[in-house]
């Protein structure tokens, strides 16, 4: 059945309807909340919260497109996922001296699967993970991700220079270390 019609279904009460929306979003969903909180059990707790606020408000949402569906979705749970981190308190901004002049080896990322590489953004310290999935993944810009997270413009810009700093030192070691295994 097509999204569109899935959302008229649950609008109009249809259990049947929620299930299949939520079938079809909830992977993605899941892995959009587990890159910002580390960890399964709270991004699996976010994204059930994300999916009940959809639900609840579900009448004031129009249906135009199924990427604009997803967005939306995504956009709750993003939410969700920084508000669960603040009411935390865990937006420590983390100064990352091993992060500077770090020399990145290409043939590092090509060793390395999708899988791996959200691995690596998992492991970075909350402040950068959080800046880098809202600039790079999300697309938000800084003036945005300062108003988000209560931050300075500079320090989100700092903190994705970092950021990316700090992964690319990450992926080169493990793009290496992968390199080893697969010659021994």
């Amino acid at each position: 059945m097509h999204l569109g019609q899935l959302i008229y279904e649950a609008k109009k009460g249809s259990a049947a309807a929620q299930k299949c929306l939520f079938d079809e979003m909830a992977d993605r969903m899941l892995v959009t909340c587990y890159r910002y909180v580390k960890n399964q059990e709270d991004a699996e707790e976010l994204m059930l919260n994300g999916f009940f606020k959809f639900f609840r408000n579900l009448q004031a949402f129009t249906y135009e497109e199924d990427a604009a569906l997803f967005g939306y979705v995504k956009k709750i749970m993003v939410n969700e996922c920084l508000m669960f981190l603040r009411k935390k308190k865990v937006f420590t901004i983390v100064a990352e001296t091993a992060a500077a002049d770090i020399s990145f080896e290409e043939e590092a990322l090509n060793n390395l699967s999708a899988d791996e590489i959200l691995n690596l953004v998992v492991q970075l310290p909350v402040g950068y993970r959080t800046v880098f999935n809202l600039s790079i993944i999300e697309g938000y810009n800084h003036l945005e991700i300062a108003a988000l997270m209560g931050i300075s413009v500079g320090t989100s810009k700092s903190q994705l220079s970092k950021a990316r700093g700090l992964l690319q030192k990450l992926i080169t070691q493990k793009g290496i270390e992968y390199a080893r295994q697969k010659t021994q």
